[in-house]
């Protein structure tokens, strides 16, 4: 029963892995975004107290 034989099937499944874990990872981390988040100032609003007029 060939279906029994790992040999093939477990280096199908080792190259697959190996290529989701080592060179996939490595292509999404070095993808750079075209609209990179710009910093927040830190400047503080000025507020005012509303007043209801019930």
């Amino acid at each position: 029963m060939p279906q029994l034989n790992p040999s093939p099937w477990f280096a199908i499944l080792l190259l697959s892995w190996m290529t989701f874990l080592i060179i996939i990872p490595a292509k999404v981390l070095a993808h750079n975004s075209p609209n990179e988040p710009v910093p927040v100032s830190t400047e503080e609003h000025k507020t005012e107290p509303w007043t209801w007029s019930w």
